[in-house]
């Protein structure tokens, strides 16, 4: 029988700082078997970023984010940005391409792997009503989705996945994947660089949503021209 996700669990996981997994990971991920688990992912990852190999972790984390793991990179790449503000872009950069291409690796995952590992990557974050979704809307909006995926709290790994599955052109998967992505990291890293440390706060709380709205805009604004 599945098991219903746990609000107060939210709540708790929220109270306890990882803000970073978006209001939908939250809503399907987490119930009261997995909150340790997931808290203690978020904790691990967040020392990583003082590891002396911090620049490699942070281009693992961002590769298996997009297909398997479920903390985002944005956990480690706002302390090692207010940690080291010379090397800030370079740090967006490894988020960027590391994420683009573990994107890809989802996609193949989706075109070659879904019946032997996809389903039960999809299984184990309950996104099954969500990936039955996405499919249907890939084939008129396949590229807006990928996209918004890649700016927003979305989760990635299940648009790379269904990306994979529906057999999205690979180039067109790349650009809107690359755009995504290199906006989202680029744009947190910018906030960090000029505002430094008291931006932070906004960025691990209130982020997700201005980045949802503005692809939202954006994807609309582009639909609307299409039409007209």
């Amino acid at each position: 029988m599945r098991r219903k996700p746990s609000v107060e669990c939210a709540r708790r996981l929220r109270a306890g700082g990882s803000r970073f997994l978006g209001p939908r990971i939250i809503c399907t991920v987490v119930t009261l078997e997995t909150l340790s688990v997931l808290q203690k992912l978020y904790e691990w990852t967040m020392t990583l970023a003082g590891h002396r190999h911090a620049v490699m972790w942070l281009a693992v984390v961002s590769f298996i984010e997009s297909s398997l793991f479920p903390i985002p990179p944005d956990v480690m790449l706002v302390p090692m940005v207010l940690a080291g503000r010379s090397r800030a872009w370079m740090y967006a950069m490894v988020c960027t391409v590391a994420s683009v291409i573990g994107g890809v690796a989802g996609y193949s995952i989706g075109y070659f792997l879904f019946e032997t590992l996809g389903k039960g990557i999809i299984s184990f974050y309950q996104l099954q009503e969500d990936f039955a979704h996405v499919r249907h809307a890939f084939s008129q909006h396949g590229t807006a989705i990928v996209f918004v995926a890649a700016f927003t709290p979305i989760p990635y790994k299940l648009i790379t996945i269904g990306a994979g599955v529906i057999q999205l052109d690979l180039f067109v998967f790349g650009v809107a994947s690359l755009t995504g992505r290199g906006l989202r990291f680029f744009l947190v890293t910018g906030l960090l660089w000029h505002f430094g440390a008291p931006i932070r706060a906004f960025i691990e709380r209130q982020l997700g949503l201005v980045t949802l709205g503005i692809g939202i805009v954006v994807v609309g604004g582009f639909l609307l021209l299409k039409i007209f």
